[in-house]
């Protein structure tokens, strides 16, 4: 039996790893899994994507897809760059009420659910934000050539990169480069490597920092302080102060807490929730919008 009636609102958060599309029905978030939906990288994927996920998610609620679409929804997806791409989405998503915007912004919320604080959001890639009054501030995340500071492939690509120094010279090897040489057969292959690889591979290397940078070594701990200095002026830039929560996440993101100032790192607090739940909030909230409106 459809459960139509029940469904509060629609969520889909989309990057470039994964899409997860989601419904609020009644009390309980049912959600389900699809592939990358980076509306900039490939347009046409992120559209097939979504449509995917929501014929999933039908299915398993037993909800016809044409009833689901008239319920609002949020969508949060890499490459929402500005509202020229968020336009040209609510053209194609079959959604009959849809609010788009960047990933991000669920990110955000799903981390601090609706208090304030600020979140440094190292991953892959990275980005840095405030919500502050209901309002969110977002800074960074400008992608592996031009930004991504902090990020795993920031990281990894600075220990290679100083691992080439020390080849030549200009630092000391530590236990860190002398992997990384054995691990690519000496400084040629590690051109080779950077000449090719992609952000998550050059991210892979980041784990090799962390364990590293935990004994002691002293280029592993270098980039680790760099980094939490990166963290530490973006956060600063965007507002935060002391007592403000502090939310590091990302898979290398809570890393960096222990290389963070000592009044930084007292603010630093554990994430409410994932994406999906600050997608799915958000989607209330517009559906709530809607709703005032109507009366």
């Amino acid at each position: 039996m459809s459960r139509v009636t029940n469904i509060r609102a629609l969520a889909v958060d989309g990057g470039g790893t994964r899409c997860r599309v989601a419904a609020r029905v009644g009390g309980e978030t049912v959600s389900v899994e699809t592939g990358s939906a980076n509306a900039s990288t490939d347009f046409n994927a992120a559209i097939h994507e979504v449509t995917r996920g929501l014929e999933q998610l039908a299915a398993r609620i037993s909800c016809p897809v044409g009833a689901l679409v008239k319920v609002p929804a949020f969508v949060g997806l890499a490459g929402v760059t500005g509202e020229a791409v968020a336009d040209r989405l609510r053209a194609e998503l079959p959604f009959q009420h849809v609010r788009i915007a960047d990933d991000r912004v669920a990110a955000v919320r799903g981390a601090l659910g609706p208090h304030d604080g600020v979140v440094a959001h190292c991953g892959t890639g990275s980005f840095y934000a405030a919500q502050i009054g209901g309002a969110i501030r977002l800074a960074g995340g400008w992608g592996p050539v031009l930004g991504d500071e902090a990020s795993a492939q920031w990281v990894g690509r600075t220990a290679l990169q100083l691992t080439l120094e020390a080849t030549d010279g200009r630092r000391d090897a530590s236990p860190l480069t002398m992997q990384l040489l054995a691990k690519f057969d000496g400084a040629d292959g590690i051109i080779r490597f950077a000449g090719k690889a992609r952000p998550p591979e050059f991210g892979a290397i980041a784990p090799l920092v962390t364990h590293h940078a935990a004994q002691g070594d002293a280029i592993s701990c270098h980039i680790m302080r760099e980094g939490a200095d990166k963290i530490t002026h973006a956060l600063d830039c965007l507002g935060w102060h002391p007592g403000l929560a502090v939310c590091l996440t990302g898979g290398i993101g809570p890393h960096f807490r222990s290389f963070l100032s000592e009044v930084l790192r007292s603010s630093v607090a554990d994430r409410i929730g994932e994406p999906i739940d600050g997608a799915i909030a958000l989607a209330l909230e517009f559906a709530q919008e809607l709703a005032n409106e109507r009366s």
